[in-house]
């Protein structure tokens, strides 16, 4: 049945991509017509495709966009063409995975751990197809039987680090919040992160900074549970919110607006992340970067050059992959020049040591 259905919407994507003429708008969030975004020039050669899937939106304002955004930079700077399926459901992945691979895409950009199983099994069926996994554990590339995934893994402690040193400074409350969408190994490594470097940046300020356990929405795309939870965080405390939620940070930050509204000025902060999303929600004081156009772009260059597949490529603070974003004016001067003080500290091995 599932290559029955699977076989269905390749058909369908080949006649919606013919129909299209091999280049259409970005779908709106309830469409899973995947779209094709950039070309190379018939004459230069061999035309590489990379297609991504994605639970959240690609407009979504967080994880989904970035994810996106990511593809879209490596596929310009390297000449590839583009497609993807956004907004797809959980017991769509393989189903999906499976139709780019019968469009004859060279590599599928799946960005999330909850993928592996999905890309897993598609990687053994299609063993000339490559498979990049962004947030895929340090094991998998060993688990796939053709050797054709990489794991493009940014360091998840060192993005809890960026986020919860600002966090550590900025509380008045003493109380800091993070929402998680699923329970991913690598969604903990960032709440362990930023619980731990806020700990120890308050204790450097004199401060005894306590960070609420972990709450999961179990989705990506469920705005109105970021609200629930912000509201709920809000009440016990925090002041100082991070997540890895996607749409539902989104709906966090919502919650968090209001609230400052109401107040009449700004006193419950948010630290945006995986772009920079300064002046997004009036909240947002900093963000934690990661350029995954460079983890891309690197599967990219594999791919082309015949070499992919059976790695874990790595992005930290210290190869330029991780960063913060700008400051917002509501973090005071003083605390901006403590707080690169604290990334320079990270980027040189000396942070918490």
């Amino acid at each position: 049945m599932k290559k029955l259905f699977a076989l269905l919407l390749t058909m369908a994507m080949v006649l919606s991509l013919a129909a299209c003429g091999g280049k259409t708008e970005a779908p709106a969030d309830d469409d899973k017509t995947p779209s094709t975004e950039t070309e190379k020039p018939a004459d230069s050669g061999k035309t590489y495709k990379v297609a991504m899937i994605c639970d959240s939106s690609i407009s979504d304002g967080g994880w989904g966009m970035a994810c996106y955004n990511a593809m879209m930079d490596a596929a310009e700077k390297h000449g590839w063409e583009t497609t993807y399926s956004d907004s797809i459901d959980q017991s769509a992945y393989y189903d999906n995975i499976v139709s780019y691979c019968d469009l004859g895409y060279d590599l599928i950009y799946a960005p999330g751990n909850q993928y592996t199983d999905a890309v897993l099994q598609a990687a053994e069926e299609y063993p000339d197809v490559a498979f990049a996994l962004l947030n895929g554990a340090d094991s998998t590339p060993a688990e796939a039987v053709n050797g054709n995934v990489t794991s493009l893994l940014p360091n998840a402690t060192q993005i809890g680090w960026i986020a919860g040193a600002l966090a550590g400074l900025m509380t008045e409350s003493n109380t800091i919040a993070f929402i998680g969408g699923m329970e991913l190994d690598t969604t903990k490594g960032k709440y362990e992160g930023y619980k731990e470097a806020a700990a120890y940046v308050g204790a450097q300020e004199g401060k005894e900074v306590k960070t609420l356990d972990i709450v999961y929405s179990n989705s990506f795309s469920a705005s109105d549970k970021g609200i629930e939870f912000a509201k709920a965080m809000m009440d016990q405390g925090a002041d100082v919110f991070f997540g890895d939620a996607s749409a539902v940070d989104s709906g966090a930050r919502q919650a968090i607006d209001e609230v400052n509204a109401a107040a009449g000025s700004v006193k419950v902060y948010d630290i945006a992340q995986p772009s920079d999303s300064l002046g997004q929600n009036e909240c947002i004081i900093c963000s934690q970067v990661t350029d995954n156009s460079g983890l891309v772009g690197l599967s990219m260059e594999a791919v082309e050059n015949g070499t992919f597949g059976g790695e874990t490529i790595y992005g930290t603070l210290q190869n330029g992959v991780l960063s913060a974003g700008a400051i917002s004016e509501l973090v005071p001067a003083e605390i901006a020049e403590k707080y690169q003080g604290y990334l320079s500290q990270m980027a040189d091995d000396s942070f918490m040591k």
